[in-house]
């Protein structure tokens, strides 16, 4: 098999954005349909290299694929390289999302998209519950994980506990557990091959690193600086131009927090983020956070993309710029919200892909981590009994059950969970659903 070329910059760049484009599927198809690219057909990193950078990922707060995409478009072309590849893997989604959250608020009230939202809500619980399923299958191994699960899910329901306790206990659980008893907090699996071998790569396993690519202590601290100077200014010029108290500001304190904190993907810092942004700042309805998460589904892109949701609303229903630009307030918004969610991901691939690098040591999950991903089913839980609670009972409990929306909803499940149908499919059938019952 002849050698790969090597890809220059620009071709590196318009495969990220076709990439930002058709990156459907969540985390799992996005890694899988980056592994098929990559290492099967254009060979620019060889299979180990991006296990080695996948399993890092895995690791760190934030969303796994485009994290990914970042940590090979650094390797392959320096600094520039992995901007480009994390923010095109997210510019896509960004702006259709804030098309959509302009026509939600626009005409969301029209019997026609009326309709399709009551079909998509309990699809979206649907989505929910089998997330949960999915990941508690695969991480709640014995009694342990299920017993921080359970407590992690009575936290938040029984004593409304915030996310970020939940997460501090969970992991000061899996650090005694650890030593205690090790075996009970070490998951087997992980990432496995995805894929047979190829012969060489452009990034092969014995490639030598480039010059970038070599830590050195100098450089992180460079790093460092550069990335806290970038969220200071950032920060510093929000306060300064609307104040502390000010909604932008807010948001962008809240989502530097809420970056740190997806440990699980998406669906675990979802309930924090309703927390803050539907309870406490009330940025947001109920219905409205349901509904975004439901279009958020329908875009490519990581699922935490659904924050330019939340700040859009927020900045619009909030009239961050006055009754008069609610759409300059609502973009302003969701630009902020995204830069303050994303920043932190590209400075722990920057910080950290060197050393990994350059040990290239194969990672394991800590028994903290493990605890604090059996918590997180606890919470995705939590998060699918909220949504039900909305949709299949949009009067409270003690008002009536709507039987169609349960319907559509056990439908979905079904189609998810035993039939494997892709979400995409599922959201669309239930809106259809949805418009020919109103």
């Amino acid at each position: 098999m002849s050698a790969p070329t090597p890809p220059t910059f620009w071709q590196a760049l318009l495969y990220w954005l076709r990439l930002g484009c058709l990156s459907f599927g969540g985390p799992a198809g996005q890694i899988a349909l980056m592994h098929e690219d990559l290492v099967q057909r254009k060979r620019w990193i060889s299979e180990g290299r991006f296990l080695h950078a996948l399993n890092y990922c895995m690791v760190l707060p934030g969303p796994e694929a485009q994290q990914l995409a970042t940590y090979i478009g650094w390797l392959m072309h320096r600094t520039w390289g992995g901007i480009v590849a994390g923010g095109l893997f997210v510019l896509p989604s960004w702006l259709l999302l804030v098309g959509l959250s302009w026509a939600y608020l626009s005409w969301g009230h029209l019997p026609a998209v009326a309709g399709v939202l009551y079909g998509i809500k309990p699809a979206v619980t649907a989505i929910v519950v089998a997330a949960a399923v999915r990941i508690g299958s695969r991480v709640l191994r014995n009694a342990w994980l299920w017993g921080i699960a359970a407590l992690a899910f009575g936290a938040i329901v029984v004593w409304r506990l915030p996310f970020p306790w939940i997460v501090a206990a969970a992991a000061l659980v899996g650090v005694l557990g650890g030593r205690w008893a090790p075996r009970h907090f070490a998951l087997g699996g992980g990432h496995g091959r995805a894929g047979a071998a190829v012969q060489t790569a452009v990034l092969d396993d014995d490639t030598p690193l480039p010059a970038h690519a070599r830590f050195a202590w100098g450089r992180f601290v460079r790093v460092l600086a550069a990335c806290l100077g970038l969220w200071a200014v950032g920060m510093g010029g929000l306060v300064l131009a609307f104040g502390w108290h000010a909604v932008l500001t807010q948001m962008a304190w809240f989502f530097t927090k809420a970056a740190l904190l997806t440990f699980g993907g998406a669906y675990a810092v979802l309930p924090y983020v309703y927390q803050a942004a539907v309870e406490q700042f009330h940025w947001l309805t109920p219905a409205q956070m349901i509904d975004g998460l439901a279009l958020g589904e329908t875009t490519p892109g990581p699922l935490i993309m659904v924050v330019a949701f939340v700040g859009f609303v927020g900045g619009w229903t909030q009239s961050v710029f006055g009754p008069d630009a609610p759409l300059l307030a609502g973009i302003a918004a969701a630009g902020v919200v995204t830069c303050f969610t994303f920043l932190p991901s590209f400075c722990f691939i920057f910080l950290g892909a060197p050393f990994i690098e350059s040990t290239h040591g194969q990672l394991k999950f800590t028994a903290p981590l493990t605890a604090i991903t059996a918590a997180v089913v606890g919470v995705i839980a939590h998060l699918a009994v909220f949504f039900a609670q909305h949709v299949f009972w949009p009067q409270g409990w003690g008002g009536g059950f709507d039987a169609a929306a349960a319907a559509i909803g056990v439908a979905a499940g079904v189609a998810l969970l035993r039939f494997k149908l892709g979400v995409i499919p599922v959201v669309c059938l239930a809106g259809v659903a949805g418009l020919l019952w109103s």
